[in-house]
C-alpha cells in the first residue's frame, strides 16, 4: 500500500499526464492510420526487387517450379495408393537451396498429429515414406537430432508429421535443378465419421477421391523461403507451378478422371467412348460417355484385370483425382471467349445422378461468365467428380455436384491461375471467389448484379472477438475462420464499390488477374495494384479491413437550417473513417436546386453529396456538412443510402428520425 502512494504522489508532483476520463465506450478524438504496416517479409522483397509499389511483379520476380512424373497403383481390398514419384526442382531463386521441405498431408490422418476442427474418417498410418534419393543420393530416413550445439546431418526430419524437412548434404545451387525420387503409400480414408473437407476420400471400397494423396514439395519464395505452416485440416495450400507427368493403375472397368489431359484413350478406353468423346465439342448437348448399364471391363473402359491411365497437365499447382467401378461419365462443353470449346466432365454413381441434372449447365455458364470477367480459362478441360469430398478444388479438377458448382469453378481462377498463399491468406482465394459469385449469380438470373448492404452488414459482427483479422493467419484462425475466409472479403469489396464505383473495383481486379496469372501475389501486392488501378491511395482503407476488426458507425446527429444553409452534423463513433456520402431529397415544388460542386443530381428530386474520407484525417468524430441547394425545402437526408459502410446500427443514419 505505501509503495502505491509513494507512486501516485510522484506521477501527481513530478509533471506526468495523468489518464484521461472516460464517460464512455467511444473516445472524444480518434487517429485514423493513412498506411498499412509493412512486414520484414514484404519490406525484404521490395528491396531484392521482386516485387514492387506498382503491385506488379518486380523486375527480378521469380519462383520456383516443380514438375512431377508420378507413377501409382491403387489397391480397393486395402485403399490404399502405393507410388513413385520424380519431381525435377527448378530452383530459379538467388539461393542455394541447403533443404527442401516436403508437403505430407495425409499425415494428418495420424492420431499424434496436431489438426484444427477437421476430423479424419479413420485414423491411418499417414504419408508412409519408404525411400527418398535427392540426385541419385540416398536419404537417410531416420535422421536424428544432434547434440544441442551441433549442426543436424543429411537427412530427412520430422517424416511423422505434415511438414518434413530434408536436409541436403549438397545444395542445390541458384539458377541449378536437381531431382528428387522418392516412394511411398497411403491408405485412403473413408466411413462415415469424417468431419471437414478432405477428411473422407472414398465410398466403402467403390470410389475413391484422391486429394493431397503424394508427397508436394513445399512453395519457396522471395518473402520467407520455404512455407512451413503445418497443414491442420481447414486451411489450405500454396503450392508451386509445373508440369505433371501421371500414371495410375486401377481395376479394369474403373472409369479414372484427373486432373490434365488422358494421353492413351486407346489404351482404357473403348472404340464407343472415344467416338462418343470425339463429339463433346460439337454442341451443347450433354452426351453419354458410360452410361449405367455399360458399366465394367470391356464395355466402360477397355477389357483386361487393370488399366493404367496416362495424365499429363502443364502449368499447374496440384493434381488431382478420382474413381469408381460404378462411375456414370457424361459430357459437355464450354466455349471460352477467345479460345474456343473446351470439353466439360461429369463423373457420378448412378444414385446421385439428381445431384448432377444441372451441373454441366451451372458449370458451363461459370466457365464463360468468368472468363470474360476476368481472364479466358487457360487449361483443356474440366472435370466434377463425385464422391465424399463435395466442394473442393484443383486443377481442372473440382470435386462438386451442381450445388457448388459455380463456387468451385470459380477456383480455377485463384488459386490455379493466381498462386495466392491460402494457407495464410486465405480472403484472398475464398474471400475474393465469393465476390465473383455474387456477380455470377446476378448474370445467371439476368439481373444486375447488386452489392448494397453487404459493407453495411459487416457492423454487426465488427467488435466479436472471435473474428480474427483478415490478416491474421488463417491456419490459425480457429472458430473465425469461416467468416474470415469467406464472408468478409465481398462486404469490404462491397465498401471499395461504394467509394469508387463497382465497376471501377472489377475493372481493376480483371487488370490484378492477368498481372498475376501464374504467379503468386501477397497482401501488399494486391494492394498496390489496386491503389493504382483504382488512381488513389486507400491503404488507409485496406487497413482498417484487413488490419483491423473496426467499423464505422456513422449517423446523423443534427440538422439545422439557416438563410438556405442546410448543415448536417455528421458523427462517426467507430474507428474506422469512411467518407461523407449524403442523399438528399428534396419537396417536389418549390424554387430551382442549385448545384454544386460535390453533388450529382440522381433525379430531379434527389441528391448524393460527398465529401472525401480525409475530412477525418484531423482526428475528429463529427463533420458539418454544408449544403447550399438554395431555398428548396428539404424533406429527408440519409448517410450511406446504398449502406456500403459498416453500421451497428443503421437506423440513426437519416432525418427526420
Amino acid at each position: 500500500m505505501r509503495l502505491l502512494f509513494v507512486f501516485l504522489f510522484l506521477a501527481a508532483s513530478s509533471g506526468f499526464a495523468q489518464p484521461t476520463q472516460r464517460s464512455s465506450v467511444e473516445t472524444t478524438r480518434r487517429a485514423i492510420r493513412q498506411d498499412v504496416p509493412m512486414t520484414n517479409s514484404i519490406r525484404k522483397a521490395l528491396a531484392a526487387g521482386t516485387r514492387n509499389f506498382s503491385g506488379k511483379p518486380g523486375p527480378n520476380y521469380w519462383q520456383l517450379e516443380t514438375d512431377f512424373t508420378i507413377q501409382a497403383s491403387l489397391d480397393p481390398s486395402t485403399q490404399t495408393i502405393t507410388g513413385t514419384e520424380k519431381i525435377r526442382v527448378h530452383n530459379h531463386s538467388p539461393d542455394d537451396l541447403k533443404s527442401l521441405v516436403l508437403r505430407l498431408d495425409h499425415n494428418v490422418f495420424r492420431a499424434e498429429v496436431p489438426r484444427g476442427a477437421s476430423t479424419p474418417a479413420e485414423t491411418t498410418e499417414g504419408m508412409v515414406v519408404t525411400s527418398i534419393k535427392v540426385a541419385g543420393r540416398a536419404i537417410n530416413l531416420k535422421s536424428a537430432p544432434s547434440g544441442r550445439n551441433a549442426a543436424p546431418p543429411p537427412g530427412v526430419y520430422n517424416l511423422e508429421q505434415t511438414v518434413a524437412t530434408i536436409l541436403l548434404p549438397d545444395p542445390i545451387k541458384a539458377g541449378g535443378q536437381a531431382e528428387v525420387e522418392i516412394a511411398w503409400r497411403t491408405k485412403l480414408p473413408g466411413g462415415p465419421n469424417g468431419r471437414g473437407h478432405r477428411m473422407t476420400q472414398r465410398f466403402d471400397s467403390t470410389l475413391f477421391q484422391p486429394t493431397q494423396w503424394f508427397p508436394r514439395l513445399a512453395k519457396y519464395d522471395d518473402l520467407r523461403g520455404w512455407e512451413t505452416s503445418p497443414y491442420l485440416g481447414p486451411s489450405e495450400f500454396y503450392n508451386n507451378f509445373g508440369r505433371y507427368d501421371v500414371r495410375l493403375t486401377v481395376p479394369a472397368g474403373w472409369i479414372v478422371s484427373g486432373t490434365g489431359v488422358l494421353q492413351n484413350p486407346d489404351e482404357v478406353l473403348t472404340e464407343t467412348t472415344r467416338k462418343r468423346l470425339a463429339r463433346v465439342l460439337d454442341s451443347n448437348e450433354e452426351i453419354t460417355i458410360v452410361a449405367e448399364k455399360e458399366r465394367g471391363p470391356g464395355q466402360g473402359t477397355a477389357a483386361g484385370t487393370q488399366l493404367t491411365w496416362h495424365f499429363v497437365a502443364d502449368r499447374v499447382n496440384d493434381f488431382a483425382w478420382a474413381t469408381s467401378k460404378d462411375f456414370v461419365w457424361k459430357a459437355t462443353r464450354a466455349t471460352i471467349p477467345g479460345r474456343g470449346p473446351i470439353p466439360i466432365h461429369m463423373v457420378y454413381v448412378p444414385e446421385r445422378a439428381k445431384l448432377f441434372e444441372r451441373a454441366g449447365q451451372i458449370t458451363r455458364h461459370a466457365l464463360e461468365f468468368y472468363s470474360a470477367l476476368w481472364a479466358p480459362y487457360p487449361f483443356p478441360q474440366l472435370t466434377l467428380q463425385d464422391g465424399p469430398s463435395a466442394g473442393m478444388e484443383y486443377p481442372m479438377v473440382i470435386n462438386s455436384n451442381q450445388g457448388a458448382a459455380d463456387h468451385e469453378t470459380a477456383h480455377q481462377w485463384w488459386p490455379m491461375m493466381v498462386g495466392t498463399n491460402e494457407t495464410r491468406y486465405a480472403w484472398m482465394d475464398e474471400g475474393l471467389n465469393q465476390y465473383m459469385n455474387i456477380l455470377s449469380e446476378a448474370d445467371t438470373k439476368g439481373v444486375p448484379y447488386n452489392l448494397d448492404g453487404l459493407g453495411q452488414s459487416y457492423g454487426r459482427m465488427s467488435g466479436d472477438e472471435n473474428e480474427a483479422p483478415l490478416m491474421w493467419s488463417a491456419n490459425d484462425a480457429g472458430s473465425g475462420y469461416r467468416y474470415q475466409t469467406y464472408v468478409k472479403t465481398p462486404l469490404m469489396l462491397s465498401m471499395l464499390g461504394g467509394i469508387v464505383g463497382d465497376e471501377a473495383v472489377i475493372k481493376a481486379m480483371k487488370d490484378y488477374t492477368q498481372a498475376w496469372s501464374f504467379k503468386h501475389p501477397s497482401p501488399w501486392d494486391y494492394i498496390f495494384f489496386m491503389n493504382h488501378a483504382l488512381g488513389q491511395n486507400l491503404e488507409w482503407f485496406w487497413y482498417y479491413w484487413l488490419w483491423t476488426t473496426e467499423s464505422v458507425n456513422g449517423s446523423i446527429q443534427a440538422v439545422k437550417t439557416d438563410r438556405g444553409t442546410t448543415t448536417v452534423t455528421v458523427h462517426q463513433a467507430g474507428e474506422m473513417p469512411s467518407p461523407v456520402v449524403l442523399q438528399v431529397e428534396f419537396e417536389p415544388e418549390g424554387p430551382a436546386i442549385k448545384a454544386l460542386p460535390n453533388a450529382q443530381m440522381i433525379n430531379a428530386t434527389t441528391a448524393l453529396v460527398t465529401w472525401p474520407v480525409s475530412v477525418w484525417f484531423d482526428g475528429s468524430r463529427t463533420f458539418e456538412a454544408s449544403l447550399n441547394f438554395g431555398n428548396r425545402k428539404i424533406k429527408k437526408i440519409t448517410f450511406d443510402p446504398h449502406r456500403r459502410f459498416p453500421d451497428s446500427d443503421p437506423s440513426d443514419n437519416t432525418w427526420p428520425r
